[in-house]
């Protein structure tokens, strides 16, 4: 992990929104079918940010592009605040992702460490394993034979 951060509780607030946003949104929603009664602080809104990139990750920063997101704020009755900003168009999937950041910082966060955030983490990682085991299949090695010449 490449986070500079020195405050361990930011490393995993930004660990867990992470996860909440790169989940598929239907898989949230299953794990987390009943939200908490909340207030919308900043409603479900849709815009654009820019993507940069970095040659080789250590050249000079560019623009690649934009993407498409969508943020969120809510408030529970506890008090608790959570943000959520989430790729693409799914306003539900911002708010249900901005509850669970609110909901992780209470009393309840241990267990949906346990019931949301590893299983989501474990299904990421089985998926990114898949991936890799598939275009393993691909891979052509290359090597040269000695020529005469070389001897």
């Amino acid at each position: 992990m490449n986070d500079l951060s020195p405050d361990p509780a930011q490393r995993d607030r930004r660990h867990w929104l992470s996860v909440l946003a790169k989940a598929p949104p239907a898989r949230l929603a299953a794990l987390m079918a009943d939200l908490p009664e909340h207030e919308l602080l900043r409603r479900p809104e849709i815009g654009a940010v820019m993507v940069r990139g970095r040659i080789g990750g250590t050249g000079a920063p560019f623009n690649l592009g934009e993407m498409t997101v969508t943020r969120c704020s809510v408030r529970l009755a506890c008090g608790a605040v959570g943000h959520a900003w989430v790729q693409g168009r799914d306003k539900a999937h911002a708010t249900r992702a901005a509850v669970i950041d609110a909901l992780m910082q209470t009393d309840a966060a241990e267990a949906l460490r346990a019931s949301v955030i590893a299983v989501l983490e474990g299904e990421a990682a089985a998926a990114r394993a898949t991936r890799a085991a598939r275009a393993a299949t691909t891979k052509v090695d290359f090597f040269t034979m000695i020529r005469g010449e070389d001897a």
